[in-house]
Formats: C-alpha cells, sequence, structure tokens
C-alpha cells in the first residue's frame, strides 16, 4: 500500500470514532502541557534568582570580618577591616578594578512628621556602579564630599515613598540621629530580594556614616571589583594573601575574615534553579508515560475490533509491513496531534500564572521541542506492540472472527 493511502485510511479509521481518538488523546495532551508549563515555570524561577543575583553586582569580591567565639558559640563579629586595608586592596592587588568600604547600620530618619527606620549604607562613590544601582533622579555622592565628610544622602524608592509620597525629595533634607542630611539622589527600585531590601535604604559618604551616624572605626565589609579578564579566584587569594600578612596571622591560624565570591554564588544559584526544573520536568513527564499506555489501550481495542477488516485487506493482497505501517501511522497521529493541542495547553497554562500570579514563567523553544519529540516518541513506542499485533493475525482466523 502506496503511503498517502495508508495515511488516509488511518485518519478516516480516527474520525469514525472521535471520542475515543480525543480520549486516546487526552493523556497525551495532559503530559505535553503539563511539561511544557512545569518547565515554564522552573525557567521562570532561574531567571527571577539570576536577576536578584546579577542585581546585588557581579565580578564582586566581598570581603566581611569574620566572627568571635566565646566557648566554641559565635558571639559576633571581629572590629577588623579597615579603611587601610581597603587601600592597600586597591594599591597592592593585580586586576582589581575598584574598592568600596562599607559601614552598615539601622537609623530612624525624619522628614517633617514622618519617620522611617532604615538600613544605613556608608561607602565611596564607586559603591553605587558597583552594585549595578542606577540613579533615577539626582545625582550620587563625589568622591570630594567624601574626603569632606559632607552630609549627603542617596535614598533607595521604598524610603522615598516612605518620607515624602508624591513630593520631590532632591534638595531636601533629612534628620538622621539628629543630624541634618541634604538628599541629592534617588535609587532606581530593584525589588525586594528576600533576605535584604536594596530599595529601603539610604547611601552616603563611608566617612559620614563612620564619624556621625553609625560611629565605629571599623568596616562592615570591604567590596572589591575585579576586572572581567580576571580570575576571580586568582584575585581572592592575592586578598587573602595580602590581608592574612597585614593582620599578622601566623601560618597556621584561620583567617579573621570571610570572602565572598560572586561568581560562586551566580553558579550556586544556577544548579539549584536547574536541579528545581529537572524535578519538575521530571514529575510532569510521568502523565506523557500515562498517555502512552491510554494510546496503547485504545489501539489494542482498536485491532481486536477491526480483526475482520485486517483479514480482508491480507486476503486481498496487503503484506504484514503494511498493516504494521497502518496502525502504527495511526498512534502517531493520535500522539501528534495531541502534542500539539498539548503544547498549546502548556503556553496558555504558562501565560495564565504569569498574568495572575506573581510568579514570572519563561516558554523556551528547547522545551516545546523537546515535549513534541517525546510526544511522537511516546506514539511509536507504545502503539507498536499492537500495530506489531495486527500485523501478525492469521487472515484465515481473521476472517474467521466474529
Amino acid at each position: 500500500m502506496l503511503l498517502w493511502t495508508i495515511l488516509k485510511v488511518a485518519i478516516r479509521s480516527l474520525l469514525a470514532n472521535k471520542l475515543r481518538s480525543f480520549l486516546a488523546m487526552l493523556g497525551i495532551i495532559i503530559g505535553v502541557g503539563a511539561v511544557i508549563s512545569m518547565l515554564a515555570l522552573g525557567a521562570g524561577a532561574q531567571k527571577q534568582v539570576m536577576d536578584r543575583v546579577t542585581a546585588m553586582g557581579t565580578n564582586l569580591l566581598i570581603i566581611r570580618p569574620g566572627s568571635t567565639s566565646r566557648g566554641g558559640v559565635r558571639s559576633g563579629s571581629r572590629e577588623n577591616l579597615k579603611i587601610e586595608d581597603a587601600e592597600a586592596i586597591l594599591n597592592e592587588v593585580e586586576n582589581v578594578v575598584a574598592v568600596a568600604p562599607v559601614v552598615m547600620g539601622r537609623s530612624q530618619l525624619k522628614y517633617l512628621n514622618k519617620n522611617s527606620s532604615t538600613s544605613i549604607t556608608g561607602s565611596s562613590s564607586v559603591y553605587l556602579e558597583m552594585r549595578a544601582f542606577e540613579v533615577e533622579k539626582g545625582r550620587g555622592f563625589t568622591s570630594v564630599e567624601e574626603s569632606r565628610n559632607a552630609r549627603v544622602a542617596v535614598l533607595g524608592a521604598t524610603t522615598v515613598e516612605t518620607l515624602f509620597g508624591d513630593q520631590d525629595p532632591i534638595g531636601e533634607t533629612i534628620k538622621v540621629r539628629g543630624s541634618n542630611f541634604r538628599v541629592i539622589g534617588v535609587l532606581k527600585a530593584k525589588g525586594d530580594q528576600g533576605w535584604f531590601n536594596p530599595d529601603d535604604m539610604v547611601v552616603m559618604p563611608y566617612s559620614t556614616a563612620m564619624k556621625q551616624v553609625v560611629g565605629q572605626s571599623y568596616l562592615s565589609e570591604i567590596d572589591v571589583k575585579v576586572s572581567d579578564t580576571a580570575s576571580l579566584t586568582t584575585v581572592q587569594e592575592k586578598i587573602t594573601e595580602l590581608l592574612r600578612k597585614r593582620h599578622r596571622i601566623r601560618s597556621e591560624a584561620e583567617d579573621d575574615f570571610n570572602i565572598r565570591n560572586q561568581a560562586e554564588f551566580v553558579e550556586m544559584a544556577t544548579d539549584v534553579t536547574r536541579t528545581f526544573t529537572i524535578l519538575l520536568g521530571g514529575i510532569a513527564s510521568i502523565s506523557l508515560i500515562v498517555g502512552g499506555i491510554g494510546i496503547m489501550n485504545i489501539m489494542l481495542v482498536t485491532v481486536t475490533e477491526r480483526t475482520r477488516e485486517i483479514g480482508v485487506r491480507k486476503a486481498i493482497g496487503a503484506r504484514d509491513r503494511d498493516i504494521l505501517r497502518q496502525f502504527l501511522l495511526e498512534s502517531i497521529l493520535v500522539s501528534a496531534l495531541g502534542g500539539m493541542l498539548g503544547v498549546s495547553a502548556g503556553i496558555g497554562t504558562a501565560e495564565l500564572v504569569s498574568k495572575f500570579t506573581q510568579f514570572g514563567t519563561v516558554v523556551e523553544l528547547y522545551s516545546v521541542i523537546l515535549a513534541l519529540a517525546v510526544s511522537a516518541s511516546v506514539g511509536v513506542f507504545f502503539g507498536y506492540y499492537p500495530a506489531r499485533r495486527a500485523a501478525k493475525l492469521d487472515p484465515i482466523e481473521a476472517l474467521r472472527y466474529e
């Protein structure tokens, strides 16, 4: 039999039992739709995590003081990071592009009759760029303002909304622990990071923060930006060597500081979200197997019902391979059509989730191709046994079948 003739017979057979054909497709539709929507959820989660990580800056090394302990119990952070350490890193370590000394605290901000408990970040003029902050209004402070201990402040979007509402804050004066600070800039909103909200903060020169606001002579952390062409690990090792030497740490003693590699954090976040995506896709793919079993069941019933038809076809010259192709093609048509409907259902579900919830979804092309390929494979795998069973029927016994 010609392929076109086999195809016409297969389509005619499926249309003759529309409800049964649809029910056979339903498992594939649900399976493919579930795979695509679950992979879209996983890809959306990965994108959100990566956006939050990269929003903290890239090519960064973050140096923080080590913890102190009493009787084996951690009781706080050491007070051992100094401005001189930051200057030494910038001047003595190769491939360091910029260094931002950071001092952190929390204080009450006041403007007229409004107030807000906000995190205070004192740093250098390069901090905003290093941490990928964008100034939406006004400007950031300068190195000259750092050296003069200027009382200037750049506010996060949430802080501005709390203190000023719809009013333009640029040029206004706020009080921080009794001292007047002039607002010179507003940061573009980044969104809550979960453990830290970069929109609810005020950034000021570190010299001003250390002497007039936080009241400490040591740093909370040192942010180091590394050249794009350099290895973060290599630079990290050189900084470790330098700080151990400056802090006079013996060779057998542990570091009194911690260095966090931003690239390692990005890699870890990527691995976690990738595992999450694979898990979701694996769970959803189970429904594809169930759909394949449904196709096999329907095809076995079809072979039984059409036993006399198979006998007649063989009696007039149809070969075993013609019968095999006919029933296998019917199985593939069911799974392929179900796969295409499932793709539409999966994309639609992902769009609805993204539209009506705060959880973003990303439908990637590879997930659509993968789902269609698997659905076609399911049709071949689960359709082969019924098709082979039909092809092996004895024509004499088939003609006598009632």
